[in-house]
Formats: C-alpha cells, sequence, structure tokens
C-alpha cells in the first residue's frame, strides 16, 4: 500500500486530495496547522499530524516521522491566510524532505505562477499576484532541489467529482478553471510517470466554466 502524505489537508484542495487518495487505497497522512478542522479525517479514521509549516523546527519533526518511500503532496497556501506560507512554508518543507532523503514530491501552485506570470491579467496581478510571486519562489527553491519534483499549476478551482476531462499542458497559454477532485485525479496520474520527474505541468477542464 502506498503511503501519500498531504500537506494542507485540512481544507480545500488539500482536503479533496486526501479523499481522493483515500477511495484509491492509499495509506494517507494528513498534515494541516489544525487537522480538528477537517472532522472527516478522524471519521475516515486518517492518520494527522499538526504542524504549522512556518516553523522550521515542527517541519523537521513532521517530516522525520514519514516514511522515505512516501509520495509527499503539498497544496499549502497563503491567500487570505493570517501568516503567509507559500515561501517559507514550503522552503522549510523541501529542506526537510532532502535532509530526511525523502524523494518524490509534488507541490501544487497555480496558473500564473514562473513562467506563466506573463499571462496574467493586470487585474489579477493587483488582486492576488503577491501570492503567486511568493509561489513562484517556492517552485524556484524546489527546482534547485535534489527532490523528485513534479509541479502542478492547476486553473481556476471548484467544488465538484472527478470528471476524468482535466488537461494536462506544458509551457502553452492556458486559462480555465478545473474541480480540486480533478486535480488530485492528474496529481495521481503525474505521481506514478516517471517522465513527470522535474517537470512543469498546467491543468484545467475545458468542460467547465467559471
Amino acid at each position: 500500500m502506498k503511503t501519500v502524505v498531504i500537506f494542507g489537508a485540512a481544507s480545500g484542495l488539500g482536503a479533496a486530495m486526501v479523499e481522493y487518495f483515500y477511495h484509491q487505497d492509499c495509506k494517507v497522512i494528513a498534515v494541516a496547522r489544525n487537522p480538528q478542522k477537517k472532522p472527516k479525517l478522524a471519521e475516515l479514521s486518517i492518520e494527522s499530524l499538526a504542524c504549522d509549516a512556518v516553523d522550521e523546527a515542527q517541519v523537521k519533526q513532521t517530516v522525520a516521522a514519514l516514511p522515505s518511500d512516501a509520495w509527499v503532496i503539498s497544496t499549502m497556501g497563503s491567500y487570505k491566510a493570517e501568516v503567509p506560507v507559500d515561501y517559507i512554508g514550503h522552503r522549510n518543507l523541501i529542506n526537510a524532505l532532502e535532509a530526511n532523503e525523502i524523494k518524490r514530491f509534488l507541490l501544487v501552485t497555480s496558473l500564473g505562477c514562473g513562467d506563466s506570470w506573463q499571462y496574467l491579467s493586470e487585474r489579477a496581478k493587483q488582486g492576488f499576484g503577491f501570492v503567486l510571486r511568493d509561489k513562484s519562489l517556492a517552485e524556484s527553491w524546489l527546482q534547485t532541489s535534489t527532490l523528485d519534483y513534479t509541479i502542478l499549476r492547476p486553473g481556476g478551482l471548484k467544488d465538484g467529482d472527478v470528471t476524468e476531462q482535466g488537461v494536462l499542458s506544458q509551457g502553452v497559454e492556458t486559462h480555465g478553471v478545473i474541480t480540486r477532485s480533478e486535480v488530485a485525479r492528474l496529481a495521481h496520474q503525474l505521481l506514478v510517470a516517471d517522465d513527470s520527474l522535474g517537470q512543469i505541468y498546467q491543468c484545467v477542464d475545458p468542460n467547465l466554466t467559471y
């Protein structure tokens, strides 16, 4: 049984990842600042670890307790959060994974990060560009690490089931939305694909509208 560790598991995309991989018969370890925020974790008897990713000591302690062959996924984000986690939290996590020789890591950021910044509207840059810039710094830190990484940049996130209609792309202008559950399915697809190592992908569902 594959162990999948999900950081940012108590809400949003992280919570959808937990449920998706749970139903794939994986051993899921949910990591969040406050796992009690998501009662379903306890209902599903999912192992949960409390960790504030901006606290380097907590991250080191949490990662040291993980199996070395685990898949690690991070969906952590700072939008409307009191303490920004996008860069420093991921820097702490990436460093700890390297120190513990846990290699396989999938980082979920967003359309608009890195080289896709050029395709953002001025309104978007003004509205939440500061978050995307922090996420871009996290991507850069990861790209210069020794981890077997994949970066996934989804479009706008919606509630909903797996659609099997999500599309992965690389290096082209992309806009659109996608369900959180479908992002989880695509993340799984990338984690099992050796040719996804060291790659950056975008994903949207062309059959969905805003």
